[in-house]
C-alpha cells in the first residue's frame, strides 16, 4: 500500500509539531507556508527530512494530500482552503490529528475571555498534584510535538474557535467552556450564531462519564444550554447564585460541591477581580471532576500567578501606575479591565478591528477614562465611538509614542492601561510583541 499523503498549512508551532508527529506515524509529509518560515522552525524541518516550500502554496502539491492540516491562523475563505473543500479533501486542524495518537484524558477549554488563564491555573492544578501533564493547544508547545516525543497521561489544552472548526472525532473528557461574547466575527461571516456553534464544538464526541463546564451568568450560552441535548454530566458555574451550581461564590466564600464540599475564601485567591474568581471557579470543578486534593487545590490556586499581557503591572513612574493588558483583543475584555480599574485611566486601545461593537464601554469609559490613546494604523471607529464623552483623544502609531503620550496626559495616582480591545497586526507580530514593546517603552521613560 502506497504511503497516505499528509500536507500541512502553516509552519509555525502547531504545523511543525503535525509534521514531526506524521512523519513518526509514516505519512509522507509536505509543510507549505505562504509567509516566510522562523529560522528554527526550519531548522527542526531540515533535520527530520521533511519537504517545505515558503512563500507560496504550490496547488499540485497540496492538492494531491488525502488529508490536511491547517494551521488555525489561515481562514476557510483563503483561495487554496476553498480549493481543497471543493475537492473534498479532509481539512483537519493539529488536535485533532493529534488526538489520534493519544489515549490521554484531555481537559479542553475554550471562550472569548479567561481562557488562557483557565487553562494556566488549571495545568497548574494538575501539576502541583503531582500528573504527568502536557500544557497545549493555543498556550505552551505543540501539542502535536508533545504527543510525538514525549507522551503525557493528561494535557490541558486550551482550544479557539478557529481550532474546534477543524475538530471532528476528537473526545474531550472535561470541557470548560467559560463565557460567549460576540469575537472574530469576520471570520464566521459576521454571524454570531456561527461563532457560538463553534465554540459548542468542544461538547462533541462527549459521553456519560465526561464534564462540561460553563458559566451559568453568561447569558448567550445559557441560550444555547436550552437548545441543545447533552449526553455528559453538566457542571454549572456562577457568582450570583447557588441553586442548582456545582461552583459558587456566597459570603466572599468559592465552594465547589463535586466529590465532597471545597470552601475558601475570595480574600485568598492569589488572582484578583470577578473575572478571576469564574477562572478559578471553572480551573476548581477540573480539578475536584479529576479528584485532586482540596488541599493541592487550595495551595495551587493561592500561589498562581497571573499570566504575561493580561492585567500585568508594569512599573510605577513618577506615581503614575502602567498596565499591560495587550491580550485583550476584545471588547469583552477590555470591559473587564475597565471594571477592575480603581483609579483615574489613560486608556491606550486599537488595532486591527474585528468587527468591535463599543457601546458595551460608553458606561465604563464615562466613568473611568479621562483620556485615550489610539495605537494603531486606522482609529475612525474608536475615535466616533468615544469623542463625546472623552475630552482628550490622542493618535499614535507605535508602543513608544503611545507611551509617551500616556505619560505627558497622566498625573500622580492615574492608571496608563494598554487594553487595546484589538488585534495587533497592523503594527506588531502578535499581541505578545505589543506587550513586551508596551514594557520596554514604560521602563524606558
Amino acid at each position: 500500500m502506497s504511503q497516505k499523503k499528509i500536507v500541512i498549512l502553516g509552519a509555525a508551532e502547531s504545523g511543525v509539531g503535525a509534521a514531526i508527529l506524521a512523519r513518526k506515524h509514516g505519512y509522507d509529509v509536505f509543510v507549505s507556508d505562504m509567509g516566510k518560515i522562523k529560522e528554527k522552525y526550519r531548522n527542526e524541518l531540515a533535520a527530520s527530512g521533511i519537504a517545505f516550500e515558503e512563500g507560496k502554496h504550490t496547488s499540485s502539491e497540496i492538492l494531491s494530500a488525502d488529508e490536511i492540516v491547517k494551521s488555525p491562523g489561515i481562514p476557510d475563505k483563503a483561495e487554496i482552503v476553498k480549493s481543497l473543500h471543493k475537492k473534498e479533501i479532509p481539512v483537519l486542524s493539529e488536535i485533532e490529528f493529534a488526538g489520534r495518537y493519544t489515549d490521554a484524558i484531555m481537559i479542553c477549554i475554550t471562550g472569548t475571555n479567561g481562557k488562557t488563564t483557565t487553562t494556566m491555573l488549571t495545568h497548574h492544578i494538575l501539576k502541583k498534584a503531582g500528573l504527568n501533564v502536557g500544557l497545549g493547544g493555543n498556550v505552551g508547545q505543540s501539542f502535536a510535538m508533545q504527543v510525538a516525543k514525549q507522551q503525557h497521561d493528561y494535557y490541558v489544552l486550551e482550544l479557539s474557535s478557529f481550532q474546534l472548526d477543524g475538530m471532528f472525532d476528537f473526545r474531550t473528557h472535561i470541557s470548560v467552556l467559560t463565557n460567549i461574547t460576540p469575537d472574530h466575527l469576520d471570520r464566521y461571516d459576521y454571524q454570531l450564531q456561527n461563532y457560538i456553534d463553534s465554540k459548542f464544538r468542544i461538547t462533541r464526541n462527549m459521553e456519560a462519564t465526561d464534564h462540561f463546564i460553563y458559566c451559568a451568568d453568561d447569558a448567550i450560552t445559557m441560550q444555547e444550554m436550552e437548545r441543545r441535548n447533552f449526553d455528559c454530566r453538566l457542571n454549572p458555574f456562577s457568582i450570583y447564585k447557588k441553586e442548582g451550581m456545582t461552583a459558587w461564590i456566597e459570603n466572599e466564600q468559592l465552594t465547589i460541591e463535586l466529590n465532597n464540599l471545597f470552601t475558601m475564601s475570595i480574600k485568598d485567591l492569589g488572582l484578583h477581580g470577578k473575572h478571576n474568581q469564574y477562572n478559578s471557579m471553572a480551573a476548581g470543578i477540573a480539578a475536584r471532576a479529576l479528584d485532586i486534593r482540596k488541599d493541592v487545590v487550595r495551595e495551587s490556586f493561592a500561589d498562581f500567578e497571573n499570566i504575561e499581557h493580561r492585567l500585568e503591572f508594569v512599573n510605577s513612574v513618577h506615581g503614575i501606575d502602567f498596565i499591560n493588558d495587550s491580550k485583550a483583543t476584545n471588547v469583552n475584555s477590555t470591559w473587564y479591565a475597565l471594571e477592575s480599574m480603581q483609579k483615574p485611566v489613560v486608556w491606550i486601545a486599537g488595532g486591527v478591528d474585528k468587527g468591535n461593537d463599543y457601546t458595551m464601554l460608553l458606561d465604563l469609559v464615562k466613568e473611568h477614562v479621562k483620556a485615550i490613546i489610539c495605537l494603531g494604523k486606522d482609529n475612525k471607529k474608536i475615535i466616533e465611538a468615544f469623542k463625546d464623552i472623552v475630552p482628550e483623544i490622542v493618535e499614535t502609531e507605535s508602543a513608544e509614542a503611545a507611551v509617551r503620550e500616556a505619560y505627558k496626559l497622566g498625573k500622580k495616582g492615574d492608571i496608563v492601561l494598554l487594553s487595546p480591545c484589538c488585534a495587533s497586526f497592523d503594527l506588531f507580530e502578535n499581541y505578545e510583541d505589543r506587550g513586551r514593546q508596551f514594557k520596554a517603552a514604560v521602563r524606558a521613560l
